[in-house]
Formats: structure tokens, sequence, C-alpha cells
């Protein structure tokens, strides 16, 4: 997500270097060009209008402070302004009321309403410690209920059965009342949407609205539609008293536009973002670690709190104890590397929280490929116990097999001991001489 902003940005504010204050002359034309990179991330006219406008009034005449290039001091008050813009902090939601506190997901059909609640079940249980009901009043879509039933399964949410021929508004009753009896903290209502914004619908979710009284009122709306996103937001805003936002698929959008226009044009904040479509694949929407991300900074206290989350660090220690004591990293080492890595988001999530990657040439990005993992893990998976512990005996009829038994080819195999090879000489210089020795051996290259 806003790759492409980043890197416009960071090619922008490079002009200004070498620059020793801030004037009307050396900003006309860099305000011009982020003005252009805000319009082609899709950002809302008037949003980018009030932004440069904002940034320009902050920025004429600032003495440069003493530690400060221009181009710095710039992209601070950019910074600040995109802070500003988004929300001044994360939106928690408010659960803090007598349980069972209801969460009415409304959208349009197609913009991951059913998924993000399931996603937001399984935080809502993992982090917060809640036992959450999940129910579906979508009665239109066909498999809507069977749809939500089997994510409720897969996140370990309770879940209301309902059937298509029942009221919407009987439902969700029936949901909140089951919610009573069993002492749940949190309903989740996943409602219909439509193919388009009308009244039968809207008339619909005021109904429902009004039978739940839901603490929490969040739109669901695919940040990939980009304008329309603001469009629905607002209208929807109109109809309901919205209380968030939930910008969903942002992991394939690479302009941003619907994050930087919504909470503008709405007054509502964003909650949350959908950032894949694995059920742990949702982040909480903090404004200023965004921010960062968008102006090359990385973002990484959110890569620290995603290894705290998913990293088993009785496993990390355990191998680190080996290593220390002599023993070889072996293939099933590597196995745990690359799960741990796909635990946390794949590399390509890793590398977009890491600061200055707007900076990185476009080839060296087109290299992360979090397929390759997956395959590499495959293979390991397709040898026996003896063969990932002793690597040195994989000869070419026990490759054969190998690709073979993971569907790969036999180059595939070579390129993955290749690969581990790498990483193995990188933990002997970890064990031997630490991190800086180990960074030097890696001469800027990724072992994956």
């Amino acid at each position: 997500m806003f790759d492409n902003l980043s890197a416009r940005l960071a090619r922008t504010l490079k002009s200004l270097r070498g620059q020793g204050r801030l004037s009307e002359d050396n900003i006309k034309d860099t305000l011009r060009e982020v003005r252009m990179a805000l319009l082609e991330a899709d950002v809302a006219l008037p949003v980018a209008r009030e932004f440069i406008e904002r940034v320009r009034t902050r920025a004429l005449g600032q003495e440069v402070a003493q530690s400060l290039t221009p181009g710095q001091a710039l992209i601070k008050i950019v910074h600040d302004e995109l802070v500003a813009i988004m929300g001044a902090a994360c939106d928690e939601l408010k659960l803090n009321v007598p349980p069972p506190a209801v969460i009415l997901m409304a959208g349009l059909q197609g913009s991951g309403k059913t998924t993000s609640s399931a996603k937001l079940a399984r935080l809502l249980k993992e982090r917060m410690k809640k036992r959450v009901l999940l129910a579906s009043v979508d009665v239109y879509r066909p498999a809507a209920i069977e749809q939500l039933r089997v994510l409720a399964a897969e996140v370990g949410a309770e879940f209301f059965p309902s059937e298509a021929t029942q009221d919407p508004v009987v439902i969700a009753a029936g949901a909140l009342a089951c919610a009573r009896l069993h002492f749940i903290d949190v309903l989740i209502i996943d409602s219909a949407g439509r193919l388009h914004i009308d009244s039968e619908m809207m008339d619909e979710i005021k109904r429902l609205h009004a039978a739940l009284h839901p603490v929490e009122t969040l739109f669901v709306v695919d940040s990939m539609t980009g304008q329309d996103a603001v469009n629905t937001a607002r209208v929807f805003n109109e109809a309901l008293p919205l209380t968030g936002v939930i910008l969903t698929k942002t992991d394939g959008d690479a302009r941003g536009g619907a994050a930087l226009s919504v909470r503008h044009v709405t007054g509502k904040p964003i909650k949350f973002l959908g950032t894949g479509e694995k059920t742990g694949a949702l982040e909480p929407f903090h404004p200023e670690r965004v921010a960062s991300r968008i102006l090359g900074m990385g973002d990484v206290l959110g890569l620290v709190e995603e290894a705290g989350r998913n990293l088993d660090l009785q496993q990390a220690e355990k191998m680190a104890a080996r290593l220390k004591q002599g023993k070889d990293f072996n293939l099933e080492d590597f196995r745990d590397q690359l799960q741990q890595i796909r635990a946390m988001g794949g590399m390509a999530g890793m590398m977009e929280k890491l600061p200055d990657m707007a900076n990185i040439p476009g080839v060296a990005k087109g290299q992360i490929n979090d397929k390759d993992p997956q395959r590499m893990e495959a293979i390991i998976n397709s040898m026996t116990l003896k063969e990932r512990r002793r690597p040195d005996i994989l000869n070419g009829p026990r490759k054969r097999r190998i690709a073979a038994g993971s569907g790969t080819q036999v180059q595939d195999v070579n390129r993955m001991l290749k690969q581990f090879d790498q990483m193995q000489r990188m933990m002997k210089q970890m064990a031997k001489g630490g991190m800086a020795k180990m960074l030097r051996g890696l001469k800027g290259r990724l072992p994956f």
C-alpha cells in the first residue's frame, strides 16, 4: 500500500537538498509535485487541496532547525499533516459497555464484510481475550450464512445459526438474546450488502441499527475502489450513525488514496486495515505509523509488535542454544525460519515496515516473492528426517524424488539448497562473531 505515493514523495522531497531555508520559490514546485502525487494516489481533490494549503502555510518562511535540512523540515511538516488528515491517534473499539457489546458491519456487496467480521472476531479473541458470537443476517447472497459459519469455526468464535427464509431483524434479535444468555462479550452482526446503494438496503440496515443499538457501526469498504470508496462512505455516513471504517484489500492497493480521504470526507475514523486474505490479516489503523510508511520511514514499532505476537521465542532460544554448542543449522531449522516469516505476513509484509523502502530499486523489490518461501517449505517437507538433518547426503536421485514429491523441479531444489547454504553460513558467522560479522557476510543480499 502507498508504494506509488511513497516513491513519488521520496523523489520530490529530494529536490530541496542543499537549500538553506524553506521559501515560496523553492517549495512551489515541490508542493505542485506533492499535489500531483496525491491526486495520482486517488486522494479526493478537496482533500488534496486542503492538505497542500496547510503544508504551504506551515512551510513558508520556516527557519530550518540547526540539525535539519529544508527537505527534512518539509518531510516533518508533511508527516504531521498526513497524521492530522487521517486522525491524530489509533481509534480503538469502544467495548467498555455491559456485555454483549454489539458491532454492526455495513457496506456494499463484495467489500469484504463477511471475512472482515471473522478477522475482527479473531483479533478480539486473541488480543483482547473476548468471547465473540458471529451472526449473519445476509439472507440474499447465496451461501453467505454458510461462509460465516465456516469462518467462525476457523477463528474459534461462536456462531449463531440462521436461515435464508428468516427476517434479518428477527435473526439479529435472536442473536442478541443468545449472546445475553451465554455471557458473550461481543456480538458481531454481518449485514447484507448490495451491488449498489439503494433505498431498500438502507431501510433494512436502519431497522437493524434500531433493533440492536450497536456500540460500533463499522463501514467496510474496498480500498481499491478509490474515489468510489469515499463516495459510498459519505452516503452510508448520512444514512447511519457510523462510528468507524474498515478498509479492506489494502495489500492490493498501491495508491492508498481512500485511506487519506475517508476520514476527512466522513469525519469517521479508520479503525482497521485488511491486509490480506487470511483471517489474521487485520491491523489496527495507526495514522502516525501509516504516515511514516508513506514517507519511507517504515513502521518498526509495528514490526516489533508483529514479532511479539507471532514469533515462537522458545523455539528461537532453543535454536540459538544449539548453535552456541557448535551444532549445525539444518533444514529443519531453515523450515522453522520460513514458517516464522510467513507468520509475520511474509517477506513483502515485513519489508514494507522497514525504513527507506522507497529508495530500494524496483528490480530489488521485484525479487521479493512470498511464494518462494512456500515453495522452499514444500521441498523441505518432501524430504526424509535424515535428509533434513543431513543435507550433505542429497544426491541426484534424492533430489529428483524430492522435486516430484513437492511438485517442483530439480532446479528449484538446487536453488533452495543454495539459499539454505547462505543461511547456514550466516548462522555460523552469527554464532562466532555476532550480528556485525553476519551482516558483513550477507553483503547486502537477503538469504531468502
